[in-house]
This record gives structure tokens, sequence and C-alpha cells, in this order.
């Protein structure tokens, strides 16, 4: 498709060779007249566009149901029928970071999670007020004993945790109080709990850590190098709180340089558990940029459909379970066809590679949520 009107001159206004007919064989361009209407420049975007499109969809097919051959015709030479795997990637990788990302909703979640805590530990008060009137003798050692104290305990925490600085204070001398006035240890683990976040409250503000900091004893004080991360800790817990920013959102933008940068590393491993089959680095990577397009294309129609239909529902766990077995079939599918080797040794090589895999995956998660923590905040 043309879709422009080609020049009676033979020389390429391009490169300036000679055309022979209607495209220079030397670097491609096609010889059309420079001038042409609003129609013909339409056409002729349009033209481009579905030349595109049209060898997506011969590479998408392919791609997706015959794991490891669009490598092996790539590298065979057979590559007019296929878009070069960069583009693809890249091209994927945008739509992917488009539809996949999680968009965290704190606010709603957050008020029916503390109403769903205070219904709990009004449920608990009630249990413990009618265990105490009915004078039962709850054995304290006994399950129902023990897991009454956890329930109760904890929500207890996440409520004090909510309380601002002075009322933290208030609580906790009224526990003292309850406390010498039993004449019992049970409450010495929650005091300690609530001293310790009353700490972190009092420390809300970097200024507030330095006066407190003053208060205490030269050997009690932290060094330079414990003010500097106190200090990052305080700065993302200021941005925490307001409920506009937490450090897995920000986890999330850094996600594509992650699996970008994860690429050379994974071909690197694939490399070294085939290093029998003698094949270039650069055929390795061709191979994992292919299987990284391929999972890519899974998770943008599936994140969908499990957000419908609802994480931990059971649609949604099936389609995930789905998703799983459709990555290992088609991982060890494409090494079978890619590199020739036997059924076992496949299976054994495909599990090494993906437990390194992980690791340096968590590895780098590590790295990047510190970086975020203490560097980006």
């Amino acid at each position: 498709m043309s879709a422009g009107k080609y020049r009676q001159e033979h020389n390429c206004l391009n490169c300036g060779q000679h055309v022979e007919k209607h495209y220079c064989s030397n670097c491609g361009q096609p010889n059309l007249e420079l001038k042409e209407n609003f129609w013909q420049f339409i056409s002729h975007s349009i033209a481009h566009y579905f030349h595109f499109d049209n060898k997506f969809f011969q590479t998408l097919k392919p791609l997706l149901i015959e794991p490891g051959q669009v490598t092996l015709d790539y590298l065979a030479g057979k590559r007019a029928r296929y878009i070069n795997p960069v583009s693809m990637y890249i091209f994927v990788s945008i739509v992917y970071f488009i539809v996949v990302p999680i968009k965290l909703t704190h606010n709603k979640e957050e008020k029916h999670k503390n109403t769903g805590q205070s219904k709990a530990r009004l449920e608990i008060t009630k249990l413990t007020d009618v265990l105490q009137e009915e004078d039962l003798n709850i054995d304290p050692n006994s399950v129902l004993g023990k897991t009454t104290a956890l329930m109760s305990k904890k929500i207890t925490i996440k409520e004090f945790k909510a309380l601002g600085y002075n009322d933290q204070l208030k609580e906790i001398k009224t526990l003292e109080h309850r406390k010498d006035s039993l004449k019992t240890d049970e409450f010495d683990d929650l005091l300690d709990a609530f001293r310790g976040y009353n700490i972190i409250k009092q420390d809300s503000t970097y200024e507030s850590y330095l006066a407190r900091q003053q208060k205490l004893k030269d050997n009690e004080k932290d060094d330079w190098f414990e003010r500097i991360l106190k200090k990052r800790e305080i700065a993302v817990n200021q941005k925490s709180s307001s409920g506009d920013w937490s450090v897995k959102e920000e986890l999330e933008h850094y996600r594509p340089k992650q699996y970008f940068l994860l690429m050379p590393l994974l071909a690197l491993m694939i490399m070294w558990n085939f290093r029998k089959n003698h094949i270039f680095y650069l055929d390795h990577l061709i191979f994992t940029i292919h299987g990284t397009t391929a999972f890519f294309i899974l998770q943008i129609f599936t994140t969908p459909l499990i957000r419908m239909f609802g994480k931990g529902s059971l649609m949604g766990n099936l389609i995930q379970m789905a998703v799983v077995v459709g990555i290992a079939w088609y991982m060890f599918k494409a090494l079978t066809v890619f590199y020739q080797r036997p059924r076992k040794v496949t299976i054994r090589k495909m599990i090494t590679l993906i437990i390194l895999y992980f690791i340096a995956f968590a590895f780098s998660e590590w790295i990047i949520e510190r970086s975020i923590y203490y560097f980006l905040a």
C-alpha cells in the first residue's frame, strides 16, 4: 500500500542512491513525492499503522501458542513476518504497566477495617464482661482464655496506635494504675508495647525526636548514622499516614525498571544453565525478551478478570491458578523447543531457573524498597 504518488526522478531523497523502481535498494525509503494533500498524508499514516498492526498480530499468535518457535524463526532469518522483539516488548510493556499495576485505595478500606475492628473490640469486651459477671473462672492457660486474651490484645494495640500522643499517655497511666490495683503481671507485655508505640508517636516529627534525644544520657543517644535513618523513617511515616503515598505504591512505579533490568540477568542464568548448547548470549536474550513479552500479554488479559471477580474469590483463585499453570507450561514448552534438551533435563533446569530468578527478584525488590525508604521518600 503506497498511499502516495511516486516520483519520476530516480535519486533517493534520503541517501542519494539510484532508485530502480519504487523503493531504494540501499535504505528502503519509498520514492514518493514530497508534496501531498491532507488525505494522502492520512492514508500514508494509516498504511504505516496497519503495517505495524499486521506484523504485530502475525507475531502474537505463534508467540502465545507456539512457545520458542518465534525465537527460532527470528534467529534463522525468517524476520519479515515478525515484528522486532524489542519493538514488541516496548509496545506490550507500555500496555502492561497501564493495565496491571494496582491502585491502592486506602481510605475506604481503612474505614471499613477500622469499623470491623471496633465491632470486634465491642464483642470481645461484652464477652469479657459476661465471663466476669458469671464468675466462670476461665483458666487463662486454656484455649479459650489464650484466644480471648490474644484477640483482645491485638485489637487494643491497633486502637492505641490510632490515638494521639497525649491520649496514649493517659491510656498508659490508666493501665499502670489498673496493673498496680490488681497486683498482677498480665499487663506487662501490653504496657511495654504501649510505651514503645508512644515513643514512635512522640517522634512523629524530626524536631520532637531531637528534643527527646536531648533529654537522654550521652550513652543512650543515637549516633549520627542512626539519626539519619530516623529522619528518613519519620519522613516515610508522615507521607504514609497522609493516605496519599506508601512504599508499596512507590514500588509499583519502579516495577518496569525492575523487570527490564532483570531480563539481561535472566538471559545470563539461562545461558549458564544451557551452556552446553553453545549459543551466543544475544540469542538467549532474544529468547528471554519473547518470553517476558508473552508473560505481559497473559497478565494484560487475566489481571482485569481477577479484579472483576475479586481477588480471593473462587473465580479469582481459579484464574490465578490457571495463570500459574499456563506460565509453567509455556516456560517448559519454550525451553524444550528452543534448546532441544531431554524432558527431565529441561524440567530440572527450569526449576533451577525459577529459584534463581525469584532470589534475584526478591533481592532487587529489597534494594528498591530500601532505596525508596531511605533516599527517595
